[in-house]
């Protein structure tokens, strides 16, 4: 890298698409607002040309996927060209930590190219201060952004009581079917409340456990597609209480997006809830033990109505200090790949 010209980072994903993760759009729009960087889309041709000091990886498994056979042998072959071309000419890899474990249902080739990409990343971004790394790993935490300056010009809809809702793309290990149960368990005993379940479901089968869930209960919303701003934040808005019984959850945007909106958050008790909980403020962050039941429902409801602060702390995750702590992280890994 020049001293002259801003550091040059090649992103993951080759242009922001309408349907693009927001944590992706915003960050991308807060690094071309950063003073020494600049953030240059993916593609092949830029990949194995070069002209980039640093490769920034979110989820390199994404680098391998086709629709057909021969797409994803091709695509395989392209990204270990690209892996070896990093390796060759020694580009710093900064990889941002969403996932504490590897996807399931790859092949084995897929599997040496996530444990190549592993051992060769320079620096990792944890997202939350709670992230396990190995030890004596280069890592640095740089605080998930919020959703205020994305949702700034959507309407929001008065909270209806004893409204509960779950709203983004419904997948396995999200429970959202064990929230359902929960919720005809606690509709039994009192009947105020209501849920909606919004989002579309990564199977058909998915759906149809979602759906059976229910049993029937008419307090059961569902609106199974995929939600564009608007109706994410009308669904959202339109709730007392978020639900978000995930059965694994380390780093949920979903928790960010609800508390941007100004409603509290019903998740499980682990360590990175807790430290969300202790930032935002009281009020905000409700949490569960164990299996989502009827009862801590209900608990949960009655909680989110208790007095709070007009807004959750956000005042840590504004997006120009989460693109500058960005240049910080790329500065470090070039050094320490230099050296």
């Amino acid at each position: 890298m020049a001293p002259d010209r801003p550091i040059r980072v090649l992103q993951p994903f080759e242009k922001l698409l309408p349907t693009a993760n927001p944590y992706i759009v915003m960050l991308h729009r807060a690094l071309e607002s950063t003073s020494g960087v600049e953030p240059l889309f993916f593609s092949y041709g830029r990949a194995l040309r070069g002209g980039y000091d640093v490769v920034h990886l979110h989820w390199p498994e994404t680098r391998l996927s086709g629709r057909t056979r021969p797409r994803r042998i091709v695509r395989r072959a392209l990204a270990f060209a690209f892996l070896a071309r990093v390796r060759l000419f020694r580009v710093p890899i900064v990889r941002t930590v969403h996932n504490l474990e590897l996807p399931t249902g790859m092949t084995r080739l897929d599997y040496l190219y996530l444990r190549l990409v592993d051992r060769w990343t320079t620096l990792r971004i944890g997202l939350n201060e709670t992230t396990p790394l190995p030890p004596g790993t280069p890592a640095v935490t740089i605080l998930l952004g919020h959703y205020r300056d994305w949702f700034a010009g959507a309407a929001h809809e008065e909270a209806q009581a004893g409204r509960i809702g779950y709203a983004g793309l419904v997948r396995r290990y999200k429970n959202v079917e064990g929230l359902v149960a929960a919720f005809v368990e606690a509709h039994a005993q009192d009947e105020t409340l209501s849920l909606v379940v919004a989002g579309k479901p990564s199977t058909a089968e998915l759906e149809r456990d979602v759906r059976a869930a229910a049993a029937g209960d008419d307090a059961v919303t569902f609106d199974l597609r995929y939600l564009d701003d608007a109706d994410l934040v009308r669904v959202v808005t339109s709730c007392e209480l978020v639900a978000l019984p995930f059965r694994h959850m380390h780093n949920s945007s979903t928790i960010l997006l609800a508390l941007s909106l100004d409603r509290p958050v019903l998740v499980p008790r682990n360590d990175a809830n807790a430290a969300i909980a202790a930032e935002v403020g009281p009020g905000w962050i409700h949490m569960f033990d164990g299996d989502l039941s009827g009862r801590q429902l209900q608990d949960a409801v009655r909680a989110a109505r208790l007095p709070r602060s007009d807004r959750a702390d956000l005042s840590r995750r504004g997006w120009a200090a989460v693109g500058t702590a960005h240049r910080d992280a790329y500065v470090r890994a070039l050094r320490a790949r230099r050296g």
